[in-house]
């Protein structure tokens, strides 16, 4: 079997094989904890520098309530801002990607803002007394770019810089060259799934289901398919096809064509490789292509599963028609995990669920709820807090935690 160069962590052998109690899946306040804890202090990916290849290219990205765009300025710099003017907070931009002809006017009162952001000019100006204009600019939202994609974050958090951060990551991405990737002309993925969003999570963090759930995927790897567990939330999920030809039409074909890649170090060359981002995103290579997906929570009971896919820029007809066939290999993929989702996320409010018991195979699942534990001590509770009272009990944990510290 091919060696994979990252040390992964190693396994307890005392390890703790039960996972969050099913009440923190549906509590309205636990998911405004998680908003606050987590998503708006964590690194979320909102594209890839491509995305936005032009001056006044913009695409969006929004959070549970907070709405930023990403724009390449005129002097090429690409820039994040929160999708709200000075104004009235009317968004300034509206869709999922677009273009500006020199500026920016917010379709509300006509506010118009440089491409860097600055304030040119509010309409009828005289009408606001003695205003700065360069106090009332478009408000920046921390962002950062690694290998081309573009990271935000709307508030201070624990993550360190996306650099730091995603170190153990760094050599992998370079070998494909991802500063170079450019999006597929077809319309962004999007799926909203009535589940909570760890539901989607707990399934995708572990290979345990994939002979059974995923026959594709089970073809295309047979045994070579495992899990690598890294410090700071991060993981790898690889597994090497070619040894067997597949018996469905998509892998036997895929196998067939996907064309050689001698310029990847010999870890990634016929590998289907999974970077995991706690806490809520994945990047997964193919030898023809790249993308990244994430679950973007709407409500406790619904999750938004998006992404976007990229090809390398001098694709040949043999890698075109590669990158169809681990489409359809993923596709399916993809809705064989959204019922396994659906199945999982229903039992959380039955009376007869009794937690998690995971096996060795299962660690990157305890090792999520683990990292979600630390950041919201409430989550260890087996019963659930009253309504209005989950809050006041993690502040208490954590206060308590810090005193024994």
């Amino acid at each position: 079997m091919t060696e994979f160069p990252h040390t992964t962590l190693p396994i307890p052998n005392d390890w703790d094989r039960a996972g969050l109690p099913g009440w923190t899946y549906h509590s309205p306040e636990m998911f405004a904890l998680e908003r606050e804890k987590l998503f708006l202090t964590h690194w979320q990916i909102a594209g890839h520098v491509n995305d936005i290849p032009a001056p006044g290219d913009w695409l969006t990205f929004d959070m549970l309530g907070e709405r930023a765009v990403v724009m390449r300025g005129a002097d090429g710099v690409v820039r994040a801002f929160h999708n709200l003017c000075r104004h009235r907070g009317a968004r300034v931009v509206d869709g999922d990607k677009g273009h500006c002809r020199g500026s920016i006017v917010c379709p509300f009162h006509g506010w118009v803002y440089n491409l860097d952001g600055t304030l040119r000019g509010a309409a009828r100006p005289s009408t606001f007394g003695d205003m700065d204009r360069d106090k009332f600019g478009l408000m920046p939202i921390e962002m950062e770019l690694f290998h081309g994609f573009v990271f935000l974050r709307f508030g201070p958090g624990p993550q360190p810089p996306v650099a730091e951060l995603l170190a153990p990551f760094d050599a992998d991405f370079a070998a494909y060259d991802l500063n170079k990737v450019v999006s597929v002309p077809t319309p962004n993925w999007m799926t909203d799934l009535p589940v909570n969003w760890k539901s989607v999570r707990d399934v995708d963090n572990e290979g345990y289901h994939v002979a059974l759930a995923h026959p594709g995927l089970q073809e295309l790897y047979g045994r070579t398919y495992r899990d690598l567990h890294l410090e700071n939330g991060l993981s790898v999920s690889v597994g090497w096809f070619g040894d067997a030809p597949g018996r469905g039409w998509s892998v036997r074909n895929y196998v067939r064509i996907s064309p050689e890649r001698p310029d990847l170090p010999g870890h990634l060359q016929k590998a289907w490789t999974y970077y995991g981002l706690f806490p809520n995103a994945v990047f997964a290579f193919t030898p023809e292509a790249v993308q990244f997906y994430q679950e973007i929570p709407l409500s406790p009971g619904l999750t938004r599963l998006t992404g976007r896919l990229y090809r390398h820029p001098d694709e040949s007809r043999q890698a075109r028609i590669a990158r169809y066939l681990a489409m359809r290999i993923d596709r399916a993929t993809s809705q064989e995990d959204q019922q396994l989702s659906i199945w999982s996320d229903e039992s959380m409010k039955s009376d007869a669920f009794e937690g998690f018991h995971l096996s060795d195979l299962e660690y990157g699942l305890r090792r999520h709820h683990d990292g979600l534990r630390a950041l919201m001590p409430v989550m260890t509770l087996a019963e659930a807090p009253p309504e209005g009272e989950i809050r006041a009990r993690n502040d208490e944990l954590i206060c308590r935690s810090e005193r024994q510290g």
